[in-house]
């Protein structure tokens, strides 16, 4: 047998070997393996992706409870602590007891004082409709006004006092006529259902997170720390501490401004002073807003001929707005997020067109959200820029 004639060996090449890997293909049985087109970890994130954008969609109107069930849980969180660990009521105990305090104590007080307003707001309605058809003078503490009562009185008869003055304001202001205007606001009444079934989901929601937000927390740190391992430590703790402020320093101030001052303009015979106060009170999450509400109210008293009543109502609300900024602020906030006017503002009425009532609470918060990251930024980067090395100088 020669040399030519003898079979040849194949070598098997070494497991562990690169080079033999690399020249020999993958092969599974008489096939070669190729790679797929979409691998495992794109697909899963696609997939992923895929039940987030459904989840959006099919639960998006749950966002609204679920955002305020978060606010007002992050901002009561440590009465939450106490009630649980302090008085020995456990979670469950503890998550009952807060629901029913807000239920108390917050919710229904407001939607009596939101029913009410509603009520003379109606009466409002009804005025404005009988001037419409038929004109009415103006008022006499306005015509008595000195140096602008008679320039207030032709004002009057030219743009409101004339039949169907008031209904061309209204086009020219808003686009819709009165009546409109006034079956929205008859009708407003079946929109109830969907603001109780609203604040029905969020009380559910805040049951659970009182009850098991400590578990929730825990695995929301586990996500964080994973996408942002370096700033999560930090951030995590700015959300609570920022939401708790802004809460606490414009909501419950707000509602107190506006249930104190509410009382002062009935004392002081304001007409409707319940809506006089709801309007105070939303207008006090603004900065400058109580105090033009009030010192407004406070002038209608003194040209409609009270002057004593006017001015005892403008002292009253400059001592309660220079305690409630000096003393009270100051102690419930501890350290508050201070916002801008502008982004104040932007959150309040973005809130409102998007979310309703509720946006009253959730717009200003994600605002706050939004400057406190963005300070957070900035901190970071005045912290680094020392440590910077300066370039060399050119000579």
């Amino acid at each position: 047998m020669t040399t030519g004639e003898m079979p040849k060996t194949t070598t098997v090449p070494e497991p562990n070997d690169p080079a033999a890997l690399r020249q020999t293909p993958n092969q599974v049985g008489l096939r070669l393996h190729r790679p797929p087109l979409v691998t495992n970890i794109s697909a899963a994130r696609w997939l992923l992706l895929a039940i987030v954008a459904a989840s959006i969609y099919f639960f998006h109107g749950f966002l609204v409870p679920v955002l305020a069930a978060m606010v007002i849980a992050l901002a009561s969180w440590p009465l939450r602590e106490r009630a649980a660990h302090r008085l020995n009521l456990g979670r469950t105990g503890a998550a009952t007891v807060l629901v029913l305090v807000l239920v108390c104590f917050l919710l229904i007080p407001i939607a009596m004082a939101l029913i009410y307003a509603f009520r003379e707001l109606r009466d409002w309605i009804n005025w404005a409709i009988l001037v419409n058809s038929s004109g009415a003078p103006a008022p006499g503490w306005m015509v008595d006004l000195p140096q602008i009562g008679d320039w207030l009185d032709e004002s009057w008869q030219t743009y409101i006092g004339r039949p169907g003055g008031i209904s061309e304001i209204v086009q020219l202001v808003s686009g819709s006529n009165i009546g409109a205007i006034y079956r929205g606001a008859v009708t407003a009444g079946t929109l109830a259902f969907h603001l109780a079934l609203t604040l029905l989901f969020m009380l559910i929601t805040l049951f659970v997170l009182y009850r098991d937000g400590d578990k929730i927390v825990a695995q929301i740190d586990q996500v964080g720390r994973r996408i942002l391992p370096d700033r999560w430590s930090r951030l995590s703790r700015v959300v609570p501490a920022t939401i708790s402020s802004t809460v606490t320093g414009m909501t419950l101030i707000a509602i107190g401004e506006g249930v104190v001052l509410g009382v002062a303009y009935w004392l002081a015979g304001v007409p409707s002073p319940v809506t006089f106060g709801v309007i105070t009170g939303f207008m006090a999450l603004i900065p400058g807003g109580a105090p033009l509400s009030f010192t407004l109210v406070s002038a209608y008293l003194v040209a409609s001929g009270t002057p004593l009543a006017g001015a005892a109502l403008f002292l009253w609300g400059t001592c309660e707005l220079f305690v409630v900024d000096k003393t009270i602020r100051p102690v419930l906030v501890g350290g508050p997020v201070k916002l801008p006017f502008l982004p104040t503002f932007f959150g309040l009425v973005g809130g409102v067109k998007t979310m309703g009532i509720v946006g009253l609470f959730v717009g200003p918060v994600l605002m706050a959200l939004l400057v406190s990251i963005w300070r957070e930024w900035q901190r970071e980067i005045a912290e680094e820029a020392p440590r910077r090395p300066e370039p060399p100088a050119r000579s």
